[in-house]
């Protein structure tokens, strides 16, 4: 029986104290990001207006949720040297915090002793996770709910860990 997976910005708008990303690979190859991607390896160029059509479907839905008072988190696990896509990821941060999530750095040299889910996530409220599939090149492959409280715990556990040790965004440079 497939998986019934609720709709991500219906899961941010219900959450109520916590939404927290954790991400840990070094490039994704996802689609509707490829034209400035490009751009930025060609010219290191960003969109940094968080009002511009680009953002247009990730900062309100930021805000609306920030404003609810629930605290957004992202902590990003790169290897280092970093990778162009980690660059961009980098340079467009600085939306991300306007809007209002916090964003933390971890160089995978300093997560070795971490353990850590096998994939990309989003954890809200520490009650239900998101996790994100990608193929070998970075292309979204699909996604599992889970609501185990041994998954959440394992999760949240791991997020936590990392956000500790991680680098604030204002102090980590590329």
């Amino acid at each position: 029986m497939a998986q019934s997976i609720p709709d991500f910005s219906a899961l941010l708008k219900g959450a109520r104290r916590t939404a927290v990303h954790l991400e840990m690979r070094d490039i994704y190859g996802v689609a509707d990001e490829a034209e400035e991607f490009e751009e930025f390896k060609r010219s290191g160029t960003v969109d940094l207006d968080p009002d511009s059509e680009g953002w247009s479907g990730w900062v309100p839905l930021v805000r609306e949720t920030v404003a609810r008072g629930v605290v957004m988190r992202r902590a990003r696990i790169v290897s280092e040297p970093v990778t162009d896509y980690i660059r961009w990821e980098h340079a467009l941060t600085p939306v991300n915090i306007a809007a209002g999530e916090q964003v933390r750095w971890l160089p995978r040299r300093l997560a070795s002793d971490l353990a850590l889910p096998g994939n990309d996530l989003w954890l809200i409220d520490d009650r239900l996770v998101l996790f994100h599939w990608f193929t070998g090149d970075g292309n979204w492959s699909g996604h599992e709910y889970s609501e185990d409280p041994a998954t959440v715990k394992l999760v949240s556990t791991a997020f936590e860990a990392v956000w500790q040790r991680a680098i604030p965004h204002a102090c980590y440079a590329v």
